[in-house]
């Protein structure tokens, strides 16, 4: 029987994490020595179940999977975390290594699987030191931090265009969570932590290494992407670079992980935010991914812009009454355009003719939710309009395939229904967004 958190259970975690944060953000130098036992109260556990278990995920190299402890007794597995944490007993596992292959591209990205149970420390670690460092952390960053997310660092982009900042040096760190040092990492958490537990039990994290081919391999460098604390312990590093762009950068920064935007009124200024970058990113143990490392001037008839997920480019207005007004705008790339079109094929595929249709519909409509959830805010609808029909034809030639008949069968099946056999409609669902406008005060919600 798995576990839920009650809300009294859940307030009380939240209501932690509040004090935690007042109290470092009351003081900017404060070092919190008295955390650790925060990572093992029941509650705190408990929560982290909750997140692993959304998640869901693969196993580790234990091949313990989330139905397996579930099996195994949630309350049993996290009594033994808890009293395995507080007499210091507790070590992690290495992670299982795999590489999964990057959207378009040729090159593979490296994931580490940790196992469950150490998913869960991970988590209850995370929710105990992340308030800590969000006191500290700056507004250029917005990765994988609460209530920021990827619109609000693309509304910056909409804002500052406005104001005038077309120039963007655009960029991201080489293997940033591969590369990132333990020991300059570490440097960065004894910022704000001095309880030497806690600060014990990051460094095995740390330390706990990789198995891939049957082999255990450990570096001094990396806090690898697939760990639920990686994205935290990634942002409290990148935070020196925050800092230090804010005494010696030029433009406004904006950074989505490891993911930078330099916006800057001219070309020299973007030019000499790169060097600034480079410069700050060395000094860090770091570098800039040179394929992906230029300048782009947002103007009409000039370059575009990829990033997080949407092209960006800067268009004059079409109605004659406002044809002297140009703004940015935005839709998916064609590289997210072609990875929805590959999914919904897969959803669709002849190998799936056996499942009910309504299954079918349901996967699909979870997905177009999701595309539109996320590419909805921007000028997308004819790219939504696109994806509305490409999901409506293949749905079609499903239906007409399931009956052992042509394509016509299947949209004569598909138009006679009065609802689309369920398929969700994405016209209307787009909202443009606007300067000084904040994106989310338009909550719309796809059909």
């Amino acid at each position: 029987m798995p576990i839920v958190a009650s809300p009294t259970e859940v307030d009380r975690v939240r209501e932690l994490q509040r004090t935690l944060y007042r109290a470092a953000k009351a003081e900017p130098g404060r070092r919190f020595h008295a955390l650790y036992d925060k990572v093992y109260r029941r509650d705190v556990l408990e929560r982290a179940w909750q997140l692993v278990r959304a998640n869901r995920g693969a196993a580790g190299i234990d091949q313990q999977t989330i139905a397996d402890v579930e099996r195994y007794g949630v309350s049993r597995l996290l009594d033994e975390l808890a009293a395995d944490l507080k007499e210091g007993r507790w070590r992690p596992l290495p992670a299982r290594r795999v590489f999964i292959p990057k959207p378009g591209r040729k090159e593979r990205r490296p994931l580490s699987i940790p196992t469950v149970r150490d998913r869960v420390v991970q988590a209850a670690v995370k929710i105990v030191i992340e308030p800590v460092f969000e006191a500290d952390f700056l507004p250029c960053s917005f990765g994988f931090r609460p209530r920021r997310s990827a619109h609000d660092a693309l509304q910056v982009l909409v804002d500052e265009s406005w104001r005038g900042r077309r120039w963007v040096a655009e960029s991201d760190v080489a293997d940033c969570f591969e590369r990132i040092p333990h020991s300059e990492l570490m440097s960065a958490l004894e910022e704000r932590i001095s309880d030497r537990h806690l600060l014990k039990l990051l460094r095995a994290m740390l330390r706990a290494g990789v198995m891939e081919e049957g082999a255990i391999r450990r570096s001094a460098a990396g806090t690898p992407q697939g760990g639920v604390i990686s994205p935290c312990l990634c942002n409290v590093y990148l935070h020196r670079l925050d800092r230090q762009w804010a005494a010696r950068g030029r433009g406004r920064l904006v950074r989505y992980a490891d993911d930078l935007l330099a916006v800057c009124r001219s070309k020299q200024e973007a030019e000499r935010a790169l060097g600034a970058l480079r410069t700050i990113l060395s000094e860090l143990g770091l570098e800039l991914k040179e394929a992906k490392t230029r300048v782009v001037h947002l103007a009409e008839r000039g370059g575009e812009l990829e990033f997080l997920g949407f092209a960006h480019r800067r268009v004059r207005v079409r109605n004659p009454r406002y044809r002297h007004v140009t703004f940015l705008a935005r839709w998916p790339t064609r590289q997210k355009m072609q990875q929805a079109r590959n999914r919904i094929r897969e959803l669709t595929d002849r190998r799936r003719l056996l499942l009910p249709v309504e299954q079918v519909v349901r996967e699909l409509n979870r997905f177009l939710r999701g595309f539109a959830a996320y590419f909805r805010y921007g000028n997308s609808a004819r790219q939504l309009a696109q994806i509305n029909r490409y999901a409506a034809e293949r749905l079609a030639l499903f239906l007409g395939k399931r009956h052992k008949r042509g394509r016509r069968h299947g949209w004569r099946r598909l138009v006679a229904s009065p609802d689309r056999m369920g398929l969700i409609n994405l016209s209307g669902t787009t909202v443009a967004p606007r300067p000084f406008k904040p994106w989310r005060e338009k909550p719309n919600a796809a059909r």
